[in-house]
């Protein structure tokens, strides 16, 4: 049986802030088509770590590769242009612009056609159909001539993945999807991240459990800055060690 290739890798990844190690020697593996999660409890390190993969911030130590090429010291906008790409828990997008505007901007600059996105909208098949194809996976043909601003806040997060998705990524770093959005709209966001790609390989980083559990198919703990265990969701919710350590109460981990 062959193994699945590495597509991005930490390894002995260590930030400092002056003297607080906020991540500690973390080796990490992603696969090709993973779907994989990042777990951990508030001050865990998870946004520090995301945020040395994507060169927001700079390693004190370690390395990082993305498909076997060094990325450590590279800028966050090298990483997305070879594939790395990654949504924010808070949101930021155009307020004036529409979805369907957004995103052909964004699927125009993919296609190599830099500034010309602005042209009437169907002077280029292709950045129509990507974009047809965009809203249609994310639910949003519906909504496509609506201005952001107006957006209901599930929608919002929907078209932040789809401007994620729409970047070709190879790697995608789902940072809190489900953050905030109200119990009525996460139903349609989840069977959008269940939905996406099985050729793009998927990082979670997410404090709801239900999500993890139904998503992911590895699971990475991390406490006070070091990874504490790795495994299935099913080791995962019967290790104790993380019972105790992250959560306290075993209840929240009993997910089939």
């Amino acid at each position: 049986m062959s193994s699945v290739p590495v597509v991005l890798k930490t390894e002995g990844l260590v930030k400092k802030f002056g003297g607080i190690t906020a991540t500690q020697n973390v080796n990490l593996s992603i696969v090709q088509g993973a779907r994989h999660a990042l777990i951990g409890p508030n001050g865990a390190g998870k946004t520090t770590l995301i945020n040395l993969m994507t060169g927001v911030l700079e390693p004190t130590e370690g390395r990082i590769t993305l498909e076997g090429v060094d990325i450590t010291r590279m800028a966050p906008e090298q990483r997305v242009q070879r594939g790395l790409v990654r949504t924010f828990q808070i949101n930021q997008l155009f307020a004036s612009m529409t979805p369907l505007e957004t995103l052909a901007m964004v699927v125009s600059q993919q296609q190599g056609l830099g500034g010309r996105w602005w042209q009437p909208l169907g002077a280029n098949r292709k950045v129509v159909e990507r974009c047809e194809q965009l809203l249609s996976l994310f639910r949003l043909t519906e909504v496509m001539n609506q201005r952001t601003e107006v957006l209901a806040y599930g929608k919002r997060r929907l078209l932040e993945m789809a401007i994620a998705l729409a970047c070709e990524p190879r790697v995608l770093l789902l940072d809190e999807p489900v953050a905030g959005v109200p119990a009525g709209e996460r139903e349609e966001l989840l069977h959008t991240v269940a939905a996406l790609p099985a050729d793009v390989s998927v990082m979670l980083i997410e404090h709801d459990m239900d999500l993890v559990f139904d998503f992911a198919t590895r699971i990475t703990v991390l406490v006070n800055g070091a990874v504490l265990t790795e495994g299935t969701p099913q080791e995962i919710a019967n290790n104790p060690q993380v019972k105790s350590v992250y959560l306290g109460h075993s209840e929240e981990l009993t997910h089939g």
